[in-house]
């Protein structure tokens, strides 16, 4: 069931309730992740029999509300700016307040720039027991050198990336491969439940797919 709500700040959030779900997924979308959330939900679905409930929530301005320090641009003229932590605040101290009614394992996830802002978050608090990023943009200036000095709070954290997601003329973005390979090996000895799968195709192929085997994953690492 897909509940549609606009919270006391005016964002949209959807939400996919199972009333007695032991874990919530929280997953900040834009309008292409809308439209294929309910494809998202049901291969989770396929691949877990944990119970779980999603809350989506929209983001308006992608470059700004997800990234954690300016940037300037590394496609088009738009350039990155440092909302995550005001992304992370509203999840953190309003979202979840709203949301839950009950203790549960909460998992935050997402889809590129969404994954790199799970990624992040997950180093700023213990509030997510699992993280999921799929395809993050790793490639973001300065993040392995952040990851290289810091280190993440959740239990379990999942990563993805598509085989052809380095082959790209972009210098910056080209080193996306090198950058989850990095990730990866920091996590390895940080981490109780960690891995790294690579899936068929560039950055713009089946990512609800991605996102939700990401989620199974994590949910199928709780006990």
């Amino acid at each position: 069931m897909n509940r549609i709500v606009t919270d006391i700040s005016g964002r949209e959030c959807h939400i996919y309730n199972a009333t007695q779900a032991d874990h919530l997924l929280v997953q900040p979308v834009d309008e292409h992740d809308l439209k294929v959330l309910n494809q998202e939900v049901d291969t989770i679905r396929s691949l877990t029999d944990k119970s779980f409930s999603l809350v989506a929530f929209m983001i308006k301005d992608w470059n700004r509300e997800l990234t954690p320090w300016q940037a300037p641009p590394v496609f088009g003229r738009t350039p990155f700016g440092d909302g995550a932590q005001a992304t992370l605040d509203y999840i953190v101290d309003q979202l979840l307040t709203e949301i839950i009614q009950k203790e549960v394992h909460i998992i935050l996830g997402g889809y590129s720039l969404a994954g790199l802002f799970s990624l992040w978050a997950g180093y700023q608090t213990d509030k997510f027991e699992g993280i999921v990023a799929a395809s993050p943009s790793v490639w973001f200036p300065k993040w392995i050198d952040y990851a290289s000095g810091n280190f993440p709070l959740a239990k379990s954290v999942y990563l993805s990336l598509g085989d052809k997601e380095e082959r790209v003329k972009n210098p910056v973005m080209a080193q996306v491969g090198n950058a989850i390979r990095r990730q990866h090996q920091l996590l390895n000895n940080q981490v109780d439940n960690t891995i790294l799968e690579w899936n068929p195709g560039n950055h713009f192929v089946d990512s609800e797919k991605r996102t939700a085997k990401g989620f199974a994953w994590v949910l199928n690492q709780q006990k």
